[in-house]
């Protein structure tokens, strides 16, 4: 079984969040992607097997009990890999949100781009570094415990070796330059050594990557029709997401050079309906939301702006309670909202819309509301532009 570890920054949508939460380390928030458990159940259905076949004698408890023991250790090293990124990326004055655990290893939510080459590479070669290192601390303890045991392989001997066995697999697989693993991103930063040119470097590692995935998803389907079965079909998978997400970082840098020279201002929306905060959500959902259809309202108070209100926080609140809840007691307060002004680029504003997960982001100057800018309206913005060919 092979795990790999993507590191992620500046996602417009990020794709992989955290469903369930773990704490904190570090100040670094810790989560779980339901797809988490494909890869814990594969590992300890696969692991069990193996032990089963290699060491019977041990017995189902002792099995199962090494099975759990070394697939905690396993994802205890995935999260060590990440935490690598993260620690290296904050040493650098790059803040991170959050690490994400899911099916194919790990993603570290970066909230902006590296300031340099140099730093890209480091943060990039310390992960496969530290996995490497966790993979002959493990060989090393292995030798220890097999001294120890003499003559039989005892179940930490056989839990070390795998883990030393798997670690070593992690750090040289991350290491292959098919961005975005890894060794992608160490190709990025020396080609963005090379020209001078962060675009330009991630579009020519981006093709780079899609050309591994297209050699992954081949070599996978030709395993499988050999006879390797559901690891054949992992092989195809993990070609398939890495062709995926080079194909999307390619198209973020072309995003990118669309949205230059536009405003949060040029796109944003100041025809959005203003309600009194008095209403209740009866009225406001048949008389408003249904037959308008709209997404987003201005909830006044006494003739002033007071927050915005959208389905979602509608949704949150029982039908029963409907007649007798007001729109103040619901609406997000416009000082607690995330805004920008309207000279804001484009770019920037929909980073934030995207790091903070909001569908609207209010445009503020000099205190007052001038607009709201929603991923509909950028959407629109985007399709404009595409049907002119602009």
């Amino acid at each position: 079984m092979r795990g790999k570890s993507f590191w992620t920054w500046r996602r417009y949508d990020a794709s992989v969040r955290s469903q369930i939460k773990l704490g904190k380390i570090f100040g670094i928030e810790i989560g779980l992607h339901y797809s988490w458990f494909l890869i814990a159940i594969l590992i300890v259905a696969s692991l069990y097997a193996e032990f089963h076949r290699s060491s019977a004698a041990w017995g189902d408890r002792v099995i199962l009990a090494m099975v759990i023991a070394t697939g905690v250790l396993f994802f205890a090293s995935l999260l060590l890999h990440e935490l690598s990124h993260s620690v290296f990326a904050r040493s650098h004055g790059i803040p991170v949100k959050e690490i994400t655990l899911f099916a194919l290893g790990g993603v570290s939510q970066l909230e902006k781009e590296p300031a340099s080459a140099t730093i890209e590479f480091w943060m990039a070669f310390v992960g496969p570094l530290t996995s490497a290192g966790i993979g002959l601390i493990c060989l090393l303890l292995k030798l220890v415990a097999g001294t120890a045991a003499a003559k039989a392989e005892t179940p930490l001997v056989a839990m070390l070796s795998w883990l030393s066995y798997i670690n070593f697999a992690l750090a040289g697989f991350n290491m292959i330059p098919g961005y975005p693993l890894d060794g992608g991103r160490m190709l990025r930063a020396i080609l963005w050594w090379k020209t001078g040119q962060m675009d330009r470097a991630t579009r020519l590692a981006s093709k780079v990557g899609q050309a591994v995935g297209v050699v992954f998803i081949i070599w996978g389907i030709a395993q499988y029709f050999g006879g390797a079965g559901i690891g054949g079909l992992w092989i195809s998978f993990i070609g398939w997401f890495l062709l995926t997400a080079a194909g999307e970082s390619y198209a973020r840098v072309g995003l990118a050079q669309t949205f230059e020279g536009v405003t949060a201002g040029d796109v944003m929306t100041n025809d959005c309906p203003s309600l009194d905060g008095n209403l209740n959500i009866e009225h406001f959902v048949h008389e408003e939301l249904l037959r308008t259809g709209r997404r987003c309202f201005v909830i006044t108070q006494n003739g002033k702006v007071a927050g915005l209100l959208t389905p979602h926080e509608v949704k949150e609140i029982d039908r029963a309670r409907w007649p007798y809840t007001t729109l103040s007691d619901i609406m997000r307060p416009l000082d607690e909202l995330h805004t920008v002004p309207p000279e804001t680029p484009l770019k920037a504003a929909l980073e934030i819309m995207g790091k903070e997960d909001l569908n609207q982001l209010p445009v503020m100057t000099d205190g007052h509301l001038a607009g709201i800018l929603s991923r509909a309206h950028i959407v629109d913005y985007l399709r404009t532009r595409a049907d002119l060919k602009i």
